[in-house]
C-alpha cells in the first residue's frame, strides 16, 4: 500500500535523476542488446507468453540490463517484486523477505526476488533460499558477474536456470545513445570520430556508455562540439572490464595460453596486452609464459624455456613500462616456436604409474650394495657401466620387476630448423590471405 504522506518528487527532481535511470525501458520489447533473451522468439518473452515463470540466474557483465530486466519480468508476469542485495543482507534479512512472500502467497499472490549480486552469498545463505524455491513462495531471479558454475551451490544451479546477458556491441549502444538524446531534446555534441570513441570506452556497459554521455552534455558550452581529443580531455577512461581474482582474469590468461598453443603470435600478443592494460601483474604472466614452455613446447625447443626465464628475470631487473617488452618478445617466440607436449603428458602418465604401482623395488642390478649382505642379496649384480658399453648405452631395463617395461615419453620426430621455417612460411601467407 503506498504511503499518502510520504514525500512525492517533483518533476524538477526527477528530471535531475541519473540519465540512466530516466531512460530504464517500460516494457521487455524496450530492453536492447539482449534480443537473445527479450525479443520476440527470446526466452524470456516465451516464458512471460506461456503465463509461467521458473527461477532464474542472470549472468553478465555489468551495465548489460539484468536488473531492469528483472523488474519488467515481475511487472509482466504480475508478481510482487522484491529486491535485496547480496552485499548488503544477512540471514535476517532474507528471513524478512521470505515471510513476506508467504503472506503474500496466502492471499494468493506470488513474489519474484531479485538478489543482486547473489555469488557474494555464502554456501549456507544460498541453501536457504532452496526451501522457499521448492515450494513456490519466490521465483528467485539471482544477479552475477561471475561464473555461476563457480560461485554458487549445485543444489540452487539445480532448480535454477542460468541465463546469459551479453555485453552491449557497437550497435545496441548506439540506440542507447539515441534514445538518450531524444529525451534530452538535443543531440551529443560530438563528432564521428568522438562519438566511436565514446562508444569504445562504453566497453560493452550501457549504463556506463549513459553515464559518459551525461558527462559529455555537462561539459560542453553552446555550440560546441568535441573531437576525440577533447573527449578524452572531459572524460577519463574507463578501466577495463576486467578483475584479477575473478573470471575476466581466468578468461583471459586461458585466450592467450591457447592463442600460444595455437601458433598465432598476433591473437597472443593482443591477450598479452589487454591484460598489461587491465593492469595484470607483469610476473604473473612472465610466470605463466614460464608454464606454456615447459607445458606447450618442451623439447621441441628447449630454448624457449631459456626464453622465458630470461624475460621474467628481465622485467624483474627493468619494471615498468621497459620490462614488459621483454614479456612481449618471449609471448611471440613461444607462439612461433614448434610445439610438442610430449615431456607434459609423459609426466602425468608417469606420475599416474607411481601412484598407482606403489612403493616397488627398483630391480637390483641398478641398486648399490655397500654391504656384503647386500651384495649376498643380489644387489648391484650384473650391472653394465653404460659409458663403457658400445655406443655408450647396455639397453638394461630399469623398471621395477613387478611393473614391467612401461614407455611415457614420445620424442618429437622432427627437425627444429625445418619446424620454425615451415611455421614462419604459414604465417607469411596467412598474412598474405588477411592483406596484413
Amino acid at each position: 500500500m503506498s504511503d499518502l504522506f510520504a514525500p512525492q518528487m517533483s518533476k524538477e527532481m526527477a528530471e535531475r535523476r541519473p540519465l540512466a535511470d530516466r531512460l530504464r525501458p517500460k516494457n521487455l520489447a524496450e530492453v536492447t542488446g539482449q534480443e537473445h533473451l527479450t525479443g520476440e522468439d527470446g526466452v524470456l518473452a516465451r516464458m512471460i507468453a506461456s503465463g509461467s515463470l521458473g527461477s532464474m540466474i542472470f549472468w553478465g557483465p555489468p551495465g548489460t540490463g539484468k536488473t531492469t530486466v528483472a523488474r519488467l519480468l515481475s511487472g509482466e508476469a504480475g508478481l510482487a517484486f522484491e529486491q535485496i542485495s547480496a552485499i548488503f543482507s544477512g540471514v535476517a534479512d532474507l528471513k524478512k523477505v521470505f515471510e513476506s512472500a508467504r503472506l503474500r502467497r496466502m492471499e494468493g499472490r506470488q513474489t519474484l526476488l531479485f538478489v543482486d549480486e547473489i555469488h557474494r552469498f555464502n554456501r549456507a545463505q544460498q541453501d536457504s533460499f532452496l526451501p522457499v524455491m521448492e515450494d513456490g513462495t519466490v521465483i528467485l531471479v539471482g544477479a552475477t558477474t561471475e561464473n555461476p558454475s563457480f560461485e554458487l551451490n549445485a543444489a540452487l544451479l539445480s532448480r535454477a536456470r542460468v541465463l546469459t546477458f551479453k555485453s552491449h556491441d557497437a550497435d545496441s549502444i548506439e540506440t542507447l545513445l539515441k534514445r538518450a538524446e531524444e529525451t534530452e531534446g538535443k543531440p551529443l555534441p560530438l563528432d564521428a570520430d568522438a562519438r566511436a570513441t565514446l562508444i569504445r570506452m562504453a566497453d560493452g556497459d550501457g549504463r556506463a556508455s549513459l553515464t559518459l554521455a551525461e558527462e559529455v552534455w555537462r561539459a560542453a558550452r553552446p555550440g560546441e562540439v568535441f573531437d576525440t581529443e577533447g573527449l578524452g580531455k572531459i572524460v577519463q577512461r574507463r578501466a577495463p572490464v576486467y578483475d584479477k581474482g575473478q573470471d575476466g582474469h581466468y578468461n583471459l590468461i586461458s585466450a592467450l595460453h591457447k592463442a600460444v598453443r595455437g601458433s598465432d603470435p598476433d591473437a597472443a600478443l593482443y591477450y598479452l596486452c589487454r591484460m598489461f592494460d587491465a593492469g595484470e601483474d607483469p610476473l604473473y604472466l612472465g610466470r605463466r609464459l614460464v608454464r606454456m614452455a615447459v607445458e606447450d613446447i618442451g623439447l621441441a625447443d628447449p630454448q624457449a624455456l631459456v626464453v622465458c626465464n630470461a624475460a621474467k628475470d628481465a622485467y624483474d631487473y627493468l619494471g615498468s613500462p621497459e620490462g614488459e617488452l621483454a614479456l612481449a618478445q618471449a609471448c611471440v617466440y613461444l607462439a612461433t616456436a614448434p610445439k610438442s607436449n610430449g615431456v607434459y603428458v609423459a609426466y602425468k602418465a608417469a606420475m599416474r604409474a607411481a601412484k598407482e604401482h606403489g612403493s616397488l623395488l627398483p630391480p637390483k642390478h641398478i641398486l648399490n650394495a655397500p654391504t656384503k649382505l647386500m651384495k649376498a642379496e643380489g644387489y648391484n649384480e650384473g650391472y653394465r657401466y653404460d659409458h663403457d658399453e658400445p655406443d655408450a648405452f647396455s639397453g638394461q631395463d630399469y623398471f621395477p620387476e613387478k611393473m614391467g617395461r612401461k614407455t611415457f615419453y614420445d620424442p618429437p620426430e622432427r627437425g627444429f630448423e625445418r619446424e620454425i621455417k615451415k611455421r614462419l612460411d604459414w604465417w607469411a601467407k596467412l598474412r598474405r590471405e588477411r592483406g596484413g
